[in-house]
């Protein structure tokens, strides 16, 4: 028998989004954007993102516009549901960082009556699905892809191009390492 109206025994609708795209794409501003809304709503938020993303603060998620919010840096996904129990609403920022086991945290998470909101690349410098997000983006009730401007063209931009030759997965960086382009520059730019 199903639960009456789709609810757990809290009387919460658990959920989860996600928030993906390129880098320079808006992501982490859409989750900032979300969670003030919840704040305003006066529900209780908890935002998470993985300890190793120390770019532009070491307690807050920041977007490339400065935006900010307060945040709890973990080495694991394991750590966030310790973390989260009083929360009716949780943020996970740059959640391409995580091991696979943020996917099963989402959905335990959602299953309690949290709304889960995930930001993260869903494609890593190769064009190749990142970490959890295409797991995640699987079990989601919702998913929002935002895009970035080519800088070469102009055109709607999906691509996180790597401008260094390191072939490290993972390598934090900013401008100066990442930029955005449409399929057919990063074509381009592949073939030169």
């Amino acid at each position: 028998m199903y639960p009456e109206n789709n609810l757990n025994f809290q009387g919460k609708r658990g959920r989860i989004e996600v928030v993906c795209g390129s880098m320079y794409s808006g992501k982490t501003e859409e989750l900032i954007r979300r969670i003030k809304r919840a704040k305003i709503a006066k529900q209780k938020v908890e935002i998470f993102k993985p300890e190793i993303d120390i770019r532009y603060a070491e307690n807050e998620v920041v977007s490339h516009n400065e935006n900010r919010i307060l945040s709890t840096p973990v080495p694991s996904s394991a750590n966030i549901p310790l973390l989260a129990c009083d929360a009716d609403v949780v943020g996970i920022d740059e959640a391409q960082f995580f091991d696979l086991g943020l996917t099963e945290v989402c959905s335990q998470l959602a299953d309690k009556g949290i709304r889960v909101i995930v930001a993260g690349l869903d494609m890593d410098y190769l064009g190749l699905p990142f970490g959890p997000m295409p797991n995640i983006m699987a079990i989601a009730e919702e998913i929002t892809k935002v895009h970035a401007v080519c800088v070469d063209c102009g055109y709607t931009a999906n691509f996180s191009h790597r401008l260094s030759s390191d072939d490290k997965l993972v390598l934090l960086g900013e401008k100066d390492l990442y930029i955005p382009l449409c399929r057919e520059c990063r074509i381009l730019r592949k073939n030169k």
